[in-house]
């Protein structure tokens, strides 16, 4: 798969101030954490180097907006407020997502889309994390929640998934499913950040 870290919706940017760095302590907290584990990161070698991958949200206010780590930032050791942006509006059936930052240039993540289907599943869930690992992966899919091979990831059709397995599977007692469509991909979430990494870390056991 080819295309990882691309932006497969319509992006509209608005300006706005960076994020204040008291928003941002848990979430950034996580993200570092993860990234030393390579959990989120840049390919090294093979078709997708120097692609970076893996990304984090928090749900922010109102509570249809959230705040994502911004797109191309996984080959980043630690992010400062300007790589974070706010999502304040998307439509999965128009594929479009309106997000606010400092710089046009920094976009909002390419799983912005599916970062806005798990919050609009379920109202109790703050924070979401999407990683990659394909010994996890491989190990895990059809066995936990999992999305349609058929389905690629960023897309209407992820976000629609995403919303299925809310309602057929367990996903919303395991915390946790894997993208059948995306190799590597595995998201968990949870009431906050340390919820949602401490589910995915329970699953690298």
């Amino acid at each position: 798969m080819t295309e990882k870290g691309k932006i497969k919706f319509n992006c509209e940017w608005v300006y706005a101030e960076p994020l204040s760095i008291d928003k941002l302590i848990e979430i950034n907290l996580w993200r570092d954490k993860l990234y030393e584990l390579g959990l989120i990161g840049v390919y090294e070698s093979g078709p997708n180097k120097g692609v970076g991958y893996g990304n984090v949200s928090i749900r922010s206010y109102p509570p249809e907006h959230f705040i994502i780590t911004a797109s191309d930032t996984g080959r980043m050791p630690h992010l400062t407020p300007e790589y974070y942006t706010e999502v304040v509006k998307y439509d999965f059936d128009m594929n479009h997502v309106k997000y606010q930052g400092p710089d046009k240039g920094i976009r909002a993540s390419s799983e912005s889309m599916s970062h806005a289907a798990v919050f609009e599943s379920d109202p109790t869930i703050n924070a979401v994390v999407h990683v990659h690992n394909l010994d996890l992966w491989n190990r895990l899919i059809g066995k936990v929640p999992t999305t349609s091979r058929q389905v690629e990831y960023g897309t209407p059709g992820m976000a629609y998934e995403i919303k299925r397995l809310f309602e057929e599977t367990d996903v919303k007692t395991s915390k946790f499913f894997a993208m059948g469509g995306h190799e590597e991909g595995l998201i968990s979430f949870g009431r906050d950040m340390e919820e949602a990494g401490t589910v995915l870390l329970k699953h690298l056991e």
